[in-house]
């Protein structure tokens, strides 16, 4: 029998507590201290049940206990405070950006497929979520005028529980949005709002919800209505669940939808950033809407492009979404028309070989075509996306080629455990939530007192302890275990001992078994009663990731065995909460990627503000933070690459275990007299103060807005003068220069100098270069330059612009001189290259074109 009607039934809250709503429906509770008190001091257990739901915890607290509290004097004046707190925090710190820019009127939209921001939203699976939660957390605190755009997952990422023998199974609970703090987007008559684009023959319909994240509103779409066809529905189902028809859908929804959505939302962002390429289509969408104004498709392409961000997180082509053509034209053939292009031209802006007419449609080549300011997530990952994409430049040496380096952090306050932020507050002072990224702040931490900051960490680890025990209990009881093994459950770690924790993705190349792999010396360390060691593992396999699955298995296997069990532990379902008992808790936070396949990796950064200390392979992050002989944390290896990765595993499972047995292990329990591990706690101050102000979100936001926001901002605002005037005249500029650069010609190349030079001496460089009637003005002529290895590729290298010398001939050919000084000894190389230039270009290099000097060009 179905109900006539459904609605919803919201608890009436008594007089005096009606502002608890307010803090309820903004997700600064996941940061604010003042906010997880307030819900704590009403009912501290009821808190940790509904796992930190403030909207949940409102429905289920007992309302003689709301009563109690709300004529207490002293809860009413914490929530005072609290709520005055949350007024300020809107009201106070003017943007970065631009002065007249407000959250209400954002100049960025950032989209991502997941953001991680609560457990109680479970919208994401991974470090990318997380990240884009962190994002958002971070601009909030800065006030970056930025709007967020995703999906609202219905059954959000699976939850996992193993089988008896240790076999990741997935389970998909609906998520019931009336008991996430989430509100529908309504219009003025207090209707939801909805949007509807073309998906195929058929109208896909979307509602919107936002969820506001402190200063920054998200906007969530969700397609679980019924005027939408079945399998469209299941659009927004799950993450990463469906085939490559269910992915592309969801992608065109997220970026062609998401467009959608800013606008009937009244919001008209001047710069988007594409988190990974899953939104490459709202590059494309935005051309669409120009062109709507007027604009051909290459001017539509020059203001978009040059105010778009794309940053990639991916480090192997295997991870980057390709559809079929056939699959394309299903769904892209009339819109290619909408643009004006031949369906073959549509799909050459997702190939790496425009010509290939075999090649799949792949959303990162998008992205990085409409896109000029590209990056990866850290220096290491810099280096391997240009290698991944140089066909995309096939001109340009490896150093040219335009993706930049931004390294990820993370939100501080977030991560941090309650008991350490206490300890922040009183020794750095409460500005280090607000301003974590200040090395002045965090120099401070030299200056935490030994004892307070040991015991603090000591009262995490037993808190960790106690959790993994509880939940091994209620994991044993659940797939039927004996009665004994869940006895033993509460005898499992030691609050003393040196706790390691992994706790990831398990993607093969993580290795998460790596350890296990010497299982008589992992076995010995664990009978060395006097230093005993222990392990805690979490994480997940991708549903689809069978390999993955057994890598869980394995370690599962081995933590349930009768010579690990009280030594190790594998905690199921790692999610939001787990991980933060972890990072508070564990002593060693240990990663083993083989290099150099991790991007980044963020789960260090966090486990840093709680003074746990890393030990990892030098890939990703750790790659650039790691400093030999610094005293901030351990490295396994010296970031060697091998061809064969047996080998590579063989040598780096020896170091990491000489370098636990021999420096880890022996520094953690050399106690003096007080009982204090000294060089340990000097180990953790050193990576605070060192590590702290640097890989953190509020540093990572603020290199976004000072390298690529305002940058965009500015690209825009120049194109879009006089009704997008430069915008039109630059891609007349670019079809010309494209039609004549084949014409270009050089010759004459020379260097005043035979074969030595002194440190220092000017060296003269000239160059004929016929420009086929192409103004002197578009082009920049260039000595490169500078040091050259053996094997005759430029070790560094330098730029200095060729200056035009007398008129043009009449044959067209121009004469270019300037000078060089080599700044050190060595041996010296130079070429000349020729690149197009305008002053409305932001990149010459997304022209693609380049003319290199050849040894025939040279005198």
């Amino acid at each position: 029998m179905q109900p006539l009607k459904i609605f919803n039934v919201i608890p009436k809250l008594p007089e005096g507590l009606e502002e608890l709503w307010k803090l309820a429906y903004n997700f600064r509770f996941t940061w604010c201290g003042h906010t997880d008190n307030v819900f704590k001091q009403i009912d501290q257990q009821l808190w940790a049940t509904t796992s930190h739901n403030p909207l949940l915890f409102l429905q289920q607290v007992d309302p003689q206990r709301l009563k109690t509290v709300a004529s207490d004097p002293f809860f009413q004046s914490q929530l005072k405070i609290t709520v005055d707190t949350l007024k300020e925090y809107f009201e106070e710190r003017p943007s970065p950006i631009i002065e007249e820019a407000s959250p209400e009127n954002p100049v960025v939209a950032y989209f991502s497929f997941e953001f991680g921001i609560a457990s109680c939203m479970p919208i994401y699976s991974g470090g990318l979520g997380i990240l884009a939660g962190d994002h958002l957390k971070s601009a909030s605190d800065l006030n970056i005028p930025l709007v967020g755009v995703g999906l609202l997952y219905k059954h959000g990422y699976y939850h996992q529980y193993l089988t008896p023998d240790g076999w990741q199974q997935e389970s998909y609970p609906d998520l019931d949005f009336n008991q996430i703090p989430i509100l529908p987007m309504e219009d003025e008559n207090g209707k939801q709002i909805q949007i509807a684009i073309p998906l195929g023959r058929r109208k896909l319909r979307a509602q919107i919800w936002k969820a506001q994240v402190g200063r920054i509103t998200l906007l969530l779409m969700d397609t679980e209505m019924a005027e939408n066809r079945p399998e469209h529905r299941a659009i927004t189902a799950s993450l990463y669940g469906g085939d490559k028809e269910m992915r592309l859908w969801q992608e065109i929804l997220l970026g062609i939808g998401g467009m959608k959505v800013l606008e009937v939302c009244g919001y008209h962002p001047k710069v988007i950033h594409m988190n990974e390429g899953h939104s490459a289509f709202a590059g494309v969408e935005r051309i669409r809407s120009y062109m709507q104004k007027g604009l051909s498709f290459e001017s539509a392409s020059e203001i978009v492009a040059s105010s778009s961000i794309f940053t990639t997180h991916t480090p192997v082509p295997a991870g980057n979404d390709r559809f079929s053509p056939e699959l394309m034209e299903k769904y892209f053939r009339e819109y290619a028309r909408d643009l004006g292009l031949a369906f073959k031209v549509f799909l050459s802006f997702g190939r790496e070989n425009p010509f290939d007419d075999q090649e799949e449609f792949c959303m990162t080549v998008l992205a990085l075509k409409l896109s000029r300011f590209n990056n990866g997530v850290s220096k290491l990952h810099k280096h391997v996306s240009r290698k991944m994409w140089k066909s995309l430049w096939p001109l340009y040496p490896h150093d040219d080629i335009p993706i930049s380096a931004l390294t990820n952090g993370i939100h501080a306050p977030t991560w941090t455990a309650d008991d350490m932020r206490e300890v922040y507050d009183r020794y750095l002072g409460t500005n280090w939530r607000e301003d974590p990224d200040c090395k002045t702040i965090w120099s401070r931490a030299a200056n935490i007192s030994d004892a307070e900051l040991w015991r603090t960490h000591e009262r995490l680890r037993a808190r960790l302890v106690d959790f993994a025990r509880h939940r091994l209990r209620k994991q044993l009881q659940a797939y039927g275990a004996r009665k004994q093994d869940i006895q033993n459950a509460d005898e499992i770690l030691n609050p003393q001992a040196l706790t390691i924790g992994f706790a990831r993705r398990f993607a093969t190349y993580k290795r998460a078994n790596l350890i296990m792999r010497e299982k008589d010396r992992l076995l010995r360390l664990f009978k060395d009663v006097d230093r005993p060691i222990q392990f805690v593992f979490a994480g997940k396999a991708h549903p689809a990731d069978s390999e993955g699955k057994k890598y869980i298995k394995e370690v599962v296997s081995t933590c349930r065995s009768l010579d690990y069990r009280f030594h190790m532990v594998f905690l199921e379902d790692y999610d939001i909460d787990i991980a933060k008992y972890m990072l508070g808790g564990c002593d060693i936070w240990l990663n083993t990627p083989r290099r150099p396949y991790e991007a980044c990796g963020t789960s260090g950064m966090k486990a840093i503000f709680n003074g746990v200390l890393t030990f990892s392979t030098l890939d990703g992050w750790w790659d650039e933070a790691f400093i030999p002989d610094n005293s901030i944390g351990w490295a396994i290896g010296k970031g060697e690459e091998y061809s064969d990765p047996d080998y590579q595993d063989y040598v780096e499972l020896r170091t990491l275990f000489n370098v636990l047995e021999f420096e880890i292990i022996p520094e953690f329990y050399d106690r003096g007299r007080g009982g204090l591990p000294r060089q340990w706690i000097h180990r953790m101050k050193k990576a605070l103060t060192t590590l702290g102000p640097e890989f953190n979100s509020h540093r990572m936001v603020m290199d976004y807005v000072r390298k690529a926001y305002k940058p965009a901002y500015d690209n825009y605002n120049n194109l879009a003068r006089y009704d997008f005037q430069p915008a039109r005249e630059l891609a007349e500029w670019r079809n010309d220069i494209m039609t004549k650069w084949g014409g270009i010609d050089l010759r004459n190349a020379n260097i005043e100098i035979m074969d030595e030079t002194f440190v220092g001496e000017s060296i003269r460089i000239s160059v004929d270069v016929k420009l086929n009637g192409i103004p002197c003005d578009s082009i920049s002529t260039e000595a490169y330059f500078g040091q050259v290895q053996q094997n005759g590729e430029f070790a560094s290298r330098n730029i200095r612009k060729l200056t035009p010398i007398g008129d043009t001939d009449p044959e067209g050919w121009q004469h270019f001189e300037g000078k060089v000084s080599p700044t050190k000894p060595g041996r010296f190389g130079y070429t000349i290259r020729i690149i197009p230039t305008n002053p409305l270009l932001i990149d010459p290099r997304s022209l693609g074109l380049i003319r290199w000097a050849v040894p025939q060009e040279t005198s």
